[in-house]
């Protein structure tokens, strides 16, 4: 890790949505992994990094489940979310303030497997390029492209899976997604509403079992994996 990345990075965890996909009466993020929820994993992962100086949740507004965490005698801040996500994260970066953070980390609530390795990548790349940037894993499988039946067969090659951590100028990314927002572009990560307003993201591998946990199915899965990282 670099020193010019120590003190000068906030993070921001979207963590208002109810994951309609999951099939369960509690949203995914508290859902209970290892004896935790998936929030207080995700979190956690965060505050592994020493250069992370503040982290922000956005959570609905009638969130009855986040007081029931160990999250809530801690010095995380909290912000309403929003109706999407672009909206819950622009809401977090009206609160930080981005000459004392330049940069913001933007990680998933439902991501609890990101290892400390990765974000410390991530930011050391970012910051030696002076760029925004994402992690993300290459596409191993054949893709297709089709609804019932398929298309066309589309090379995986330059495909990648975005992942997060995603890692911007906190003034670029504030600015593009108000900007975003307004012109009634739906952006579903913050890679997309920068590259809507014209700025290069730069792709930064990272480990494949950095899943979200969206299906009912994933959950077993991230139980799994979390046995066999140790950071």
């Amino acid at each position: 890790m670099t020193d010019t990345s120590v003190s000068a990075i906030a993070a921001v965890v979207p963590a208002a949505g109810i994951g309609k996909r999951m099939q369960s009466a509690v949203p995914k993020q508290y859902l209970k992994l290892h004896g935790k929820t998936v929030l207080e994993h995700s979190v956690a992962k965060l505050r592994a990094v020493r250069a992370i100086n503040q982290i922000w949740l956005a959570l609905a507004a009638d969130d009855p489940y986040f007081d029931a965490t160990e999250l809530t005698h801690s010095d995380i801040n909290r912000v309403k979310g929003g109706a999407e996500r672009m909206h819950s994260v622009l809401n977090a970066l009206q609160f930080i303030d981005e000459h004392q953070f330049p940069w913001v980390l933007v990680h998933d609530a439902a991501r609890p497997l990101v290892r400390k390795a990765d974000i410390e990548l991530l930011i050391t790349r970012c910051l030696q390029q002076g760029e925004g940037g994402i992690l993300a894993s290459p596409v191993r499988d054949t893709m297709k492209r089709g609804a019932c039946y398929v298309a066309e067969t589309v090379s995986r090659e330059h495909l990648w899976h975005a992942l997060t951590p995603q890692f911007f100028p906190t003034a670029m990314l504030k600015a593009a997604l108000h900007d975003a927002i307004q012109a009634g572009v739906n952006v579903t990560d913050e890679a997309s509403a920068m590259e809507w307003a014209g700025h290069r993201v730069m792709l930064v591998e990272g480990h494949s079992d950095n899943i979200k946990i969206t299906q009912p199915a994933d959950l077993a899965l991230a139980a799994f994996y979390l046995e066999q990282v140790t950071e």
